[in-house]
């Protein structure tokens, strides 16, 4: 008797948790990417694009799993790009692949992106300014975002916009300047003010991206902090 009792408990609990399982909202906005960088790059990778064949040797690339510069705490690890502008148009970026999410489902995903710049934004530099000339821009994609050859020129395989123009895809965030009175690094956050609506493929994947399209002609580095990606079922 004490058996039947406990076997209608159990399945009585079952059926409660899954009432209370059906009343989430599917729908509802779901973090899918998360990533601080303290125990490695998550997944992230590195690449640079529009340029000249001819510039590979000089626009002097490097990334990394690195500590925040000075003054910031160097205890906290980070992703450091840095590139020397020579096409006046170079784009450098990191990429995520995403899986898991529902196949064929279009989605509106909305980036938080904190990362350390030391670019004042109204200063002065070569073709522009290094903070108020230097553009940062997510976004995401079915196809892997990836430098591609064209004539003698690289460029990015999906469309970016140049500079301080983006795409419904690939959003300008904000520029990387830190105020009129830079003192040294600082971490500043950017986020996209209208949802990116984007579809994922068969087996439910996207790639997002986080990068800087540069008006400036020198040395840009900086060092991403935190990437958020949310996403909402459309």
């Amino acid at each position: 008797m004490k058996f039947v009792k406990w076997t209608f408990a159990a399945v009585w609990l079952f059926v409660g948790a899954a009432c209370q399982d059906s009343e989430v909202d599917p729908g509802g906005p779901v973090t899918i990417v998360n990533s601080d960088f303290q125990a490695n790059t998550d997944g992230w990778a590195a690449e640079i694009t529009d340029y000249a064949t001819t510039q590979e040797e000089i626009i002097e690339f490097q990334s990394g799993h690195k500590a925040l510069p000075a003054p910031l705490d160097a205890n906290k690890k980070s992703f450091m790009l840095s590139s020397h502008n020579r096409s006046d148009d170079l784009f450098m970026f990191l990429k995520k692949k995403v899986t898991g999410l529902e196949p064929n489902q279009t989605y509106r995903v909305t980036f938080d992106v904190e990362l350390a710049s030391q670019y004042a934004t109204n200063s002065v530099g070569i073709g522009g300014s290094p903070g108020g000339s230097v553009f940062l821009k997510a976004g995401a994609s079915v196809t892997e975002p990836k430098k591609v050859k064209e004539g003698d020129e690289y460029r990015l395989n999906i469309p970016k916009g140049n500079q301080a123009e983006g795409t419904e895809t690939v959003p300008v965030l904000g520029n990387i300047g830190i105020g009129d009175d830079a003192t040294g690094y600082k971490l500043i956050q950017r986020s996209n003010e209208q949802p990116i609506t984007i579809k994922t493929n068969d087996a439910g994947e996207l790639w997002l991206l986080v990068g800087t399209d540069s008006g400036f002609e020198g040395l840009t580095t900086l060092y991403y902090n935190k990437i958020k990606v949310v996403a909402e079922k459309e």
